[in-house]
């Protein structure tokens, strides 16, 4: 019934660096969507989401949907210690993120603990949507994990002594950065190269630099990299065109000296 529950997975984080640079990509943050619940005293809180949207304006101009957003319906009671469901995610521009909605649908539905199921009337406001604050400030180039903490305890209500339950949800979001990037210049721009982070021996991304020369390293975990400018996988041209002991911290992206080819 509510197989569509999505862990989040290690796994994205290792596809996010697989970002190209392109002409853009220096001002776009990544923003994962995940939801999770703080207990309640039910067997099951099943809630329909039919949409996840995100609003990096004031205004109510700017909404975005996520990206291959995962909907269907979710047990709330399952998202804890530790478990959270991957709604989705998006790319944003730099700057800041407001608001966040959550789209429900009718299919609602909560499972007492004797296993009596009864439908959880909703707000007909619920099809625009429920609006979270997000209010945060994020960085292009990194990747950054929004967490929506559905109150089940709180968000079931029971209508007087009818025997009926609604749905009044008491979501609160928190996000936190979860990569850091690496930023520079190659010069001369034409040239072509394939710019590498590297840890040790193993190479933690790649990307070309745009037509004026400039580069991003996104999604890249924290620690001390070796940058270099090269061609086909080769070494470097020479020692101009390698920046060592770059320092990778979460939440932030690193200015590496310019890398000077011939």
């Amino acid at each position: 019934m509510y197989s569509r529950l999505k862990y989040f997975s290690i796994a994205l984080l290792a596809a996010f660096a697989l970002w190209s640079c392109g002409n853009d990509e220096e001002s776009l943050a990544r923003v994962q969507v995940v939801m999770v619940d703080a207990p309640g005293d039910y067997e099951q809180v099943l809630v329909e989401v039919v949409d996840v949207q995100v609003n990096p304006e004031e205004g109510e101009e700017g909404w975005v949907s996520l990206d291959n957003a995962e909907t269907g319906i979710y047990d709330l009671i399952q998202l804890t210690n530790g478990e959270e469901a991957y709604l989705g995610d998006v790319l944003l521009p730099a700057g800041e993120l407001n608001q966040i909605r959550l789209v429900l649908g009718d299919n609602n539905t909560l499972v007492l603990n004797d296993g009596t199921s009864t439908p959880l009337s909703t707000p007909s406001a619920q099809q625009s949507g429920l609006k979270v604050k997000v209010d945060a400030v994020i960085e292009g180039g990194v990747t950054y994990k929004l967490v929506l903490d559905f109150d089940a305890a709180r968000s079931v209500v029971k209508a007087g002594n009818s025997g009926a339950y609604n749905l009044k949800p008491v979501i609160r979001a928190s996000m936190e950065a979860t990569s850091g990037a690496i930023a520079g210049v190659i010069v001369p721009a034409d040239t072509n190269a394939v710019i590498y982070a590297f840890q040790g021996a193993d190479t933690a991304a790649s990307t070309y630099a745009d037509a004026t020369g400039a580069y991003l390293l996104p999604a890249l975990d924290a620690g001390v990299y070796e940058v270099y400018a090269g061609f086909d996988n080769e070494a470097p041209v020479d020692s101009g065109a390698v920046a060592t002991d770059v320092v990778v911290e979460i939440g932030q992206v690193t200015q590496v000296d310019t890398l000077l080819l011939q």
